[in-house]
C-alpha cells in the first residue's frame, strides 16, 4: 500500500492462537493495549478504551473480554477467549499504519504460538481530497 492509493483505508484483522491465558485473563492487560495501541502506530483516540467481561452467554466457554477504542481515524475492537487461548482484533483505519508494528506489539501482549493475518483494503472506490 502506498499512501497515494486511492481507497478508503486498510482493515487489518489479527488472529491469535495458543495464546499465554495468564494474558488473555488479565482486564488490565486488555485495556492497555487498546488504550497504548494507537499512540504506537501514529493514530489518535477520541475515546477511553472500553473493555467489557462477557459471560459467553449460551457458550460458558466463550467468555472472556471484549473492548473497543475509537480512533480519529476509525477504531480497534478486540475479544479474548481465555478458555481458547484465543484473540482477535481488528485494525481499521482510514491512515496508513504499519502491519508489522501492529502485529508485533499483539504479539508482545498475548504471546500467541501462531497467529493469522487478514489485510483487507476498504472503500476502493473512494475519493479522497
Amino acid at each position: 500500500m502506498k499512501p497515494s492509493d486511492n481507497y478508503f483505508g486498510p482493515h487489518l484483522m489479527l488472529e491469535g492462537y495458543g495464546c499465554d491465558r495468564k494474558k488473555l485473563l488479565d482486564m488490565r492487560r486488555v485495556f492497555k493495549f487498546l488504550n497504548n495501541l494507537p499512540n504506537l502506530i501514529g493514530m489518535h483516540k477520541i475515546s477511553t478504551p472500553y473493555v467489557i467481561d462477557y459471560d459467553g452467554g449460551e457458550k460458558p466457554k466463550d467468555w472472556g473480554f471484549s473492548g473497543m477504542v475509537l480512533i480519529a481515524e476509525s477504531h480497534i475492537s478486540i475479544h479474548t477467549f481465555p478458555e481458547k487461548n484465543f484473540v482477535s482484533i481488528d485494525v481499521y483505519s482510514c491512515k496508513i499504519f504499519s502491519k508489522e508494528k501492529v502485529v508485533k506489539i499483539f504479539k508482545q501482549y498475548f504471546s500467541p504460538k501462531s497467529v493469522e493475518i487478514n489485510l483487507v483494503i476498504r472503500g476502493k472506490k473512494f475519493e479522497k481530497t
